[in-house]
């Protein structure tokens, strides 16, 4: 059992998804995941993680019965918010594991720092300010999105 997240996180999850989906869509280049949204990435044990916001490729998603059950696959990509109470080892643990499992990049969005931690490997992390642009045009194509953008409340 998880605790609701609090304003801003939810403002922050919200507007990523709002921004992601809206190119997304224009471009049909896949599916649009919001949170709560529960993703099997192991069985037996079974493994479900639910990320803020998460984007599955066309051709992926094609492949992925549109049913009442878990996503079977690890999306492209997630977006996780970081909430107040988080650490920052336990956010990275959350970005590594979808990293193991199968996403391509993982974006950990710290509002209260004006942040965001992009994963692409365990290896190769860049930290993004408020003043930069991420370009995730190697997992979704022509994503660009000013960080002003993102934090700006709205």
């Amino acid at each position: 059992m998880m605790s609701p997240a609090g304003g801003r996180h939810g403002r922050v999850a919200f507007k990523l998804g709002w921004i992601l989906a809206n190119h997304v869509f224009r471009h049909q280049l896949g599916t649009v995941y919001a949170a709560e949204t529960g993703f099997l990435l192991a069985r037996d044990p079974d493994t479900v993680r639910a990320p803020d916001v998460a984007f599955v490729s066309a051709d992926r998603a094609a492949t992925v019965a549109d049913d009442a059950g878990f996503v079977p696959l690890a999306p492209d990509l997630v977006g996780e918010v970081v909430s107040p109470g988080d650490s920052f080892s336990q956010v990275e643990e959350k970005a590594l594991g979808w990293l193991a499992n199968g996403t391509r990049m993982v974006l950990v969005v710290n509002p209260l720092h004006g942040t965001v931690h992009v994963y692409r490997s365990p290896h190769e992390i860049v930290i993004l300010s408020n003043d930069d642009e991420l370009d995730a045009n190697d997992v979704i194509p022509g994503w660009k999105v000013r960080l002003a953008e993102l934090f700006t409340h709205a």
